[in-house]
């Protein structure tokens, strides 16, 4: 599903014009952004929480010629998906 479909799929479901269903889903997804940049936690109740993780420094291989390199600690987006969501999945 593409942003596109997901703003057609909302505003139908929410009798909502297009064009104010993109305001909403663009807002949306500008908030939690701003959120996780900030280093705070989204957590939506039912359907999972979005927050920052730390990744350590780690050692991995150049695809291209095999020799080892360090890949360097980062911050990564993550998302764990809430036990509603879990349960709606799984059936």
């Amino acid at each position: 599903m593409t942003k596109s479909d997901l703003i057609a799929t909302v505003a139908e479901s929410a009798g909502l014009t297009k064009k104010d269903t993109e305001k909403v889903v663009s807002g949306l997804l500008a908030a939690i952004t701003n959120a996780l940049v900030s280093g705070d936690k989204v957590q939506i109740v039912g359907f999972g929480t979005f927050e920052v993780r730390d990744r350590k420094e780690r050692e991995g291989r150049n695809p291209s010629n095999g020799k080892p390199m360090i890949i360097p600690a980062s911050r990564v987006p993550a998302f764990k998906a809430g036990k509603s969501l879990k349960d709606a999945v799984s059936k």
